[in-house]
């Protein structure tokens, strides 16, 4: 599971991130400008604009489960910037970055996104220890 969190909504989207909008209707491109307006809509004339992507990944077998948490931390910008990656990669400025996810390469997103923190620790976790 995967969401956008904004400190000055305690937390949320969270989970619900997809569809903040509330837009049933809509998908790709679409959806993510509904998501967008209604983010820069619902943060006018907040300061905190604080926010950072987390991911959960779990692995699960006989033996139990296994969680491995990845977080990216940035903030909400007031307006988009870039025209690469989904959701709401032109509007979260990354700390590690200095740049929107819209405007980094895949590369550079992949390397300090949530999603890819997440499974580096799982894919690290599942490696044999010699090639640790």
């Amino acid at each position: 599971a995967s969401g956008l969190e904004v400190a000055a909504w305690g937390g949320r989207a969270g989970v619900r991130t997809k569809r903040w909008s509330g837009r049933t209707d809509l998908a790709g491109r679409a959806l993510d400008a509904a998501n967008n307006a209604k983010m820069l809509g619902d943060l006018s004339g907040v300061t905190d604009r604080r926010a950072r992507y987390v991911c959960v990944a779990a692995y699960v077998d006989r033996d139990g489960e296994r969680v491995f948490r990845g977080e990216s931390t940035g903030r909400i910008i007031h307006g988009l910037r870039g025209t690469g990656g989904f959701g709401y990669d032109p509007l979260f400025l990354s700390d590690d970055l200095g740049e929107t996810f819209a405007e980094a390469t895949i590369e550079d997103k992949e390397r300090v996104s949530h999603r890819g923190r997440a499974f580096a620790q799982l894919a690290a976790w599942m490696s044999p220890p010699s090639a640790r």
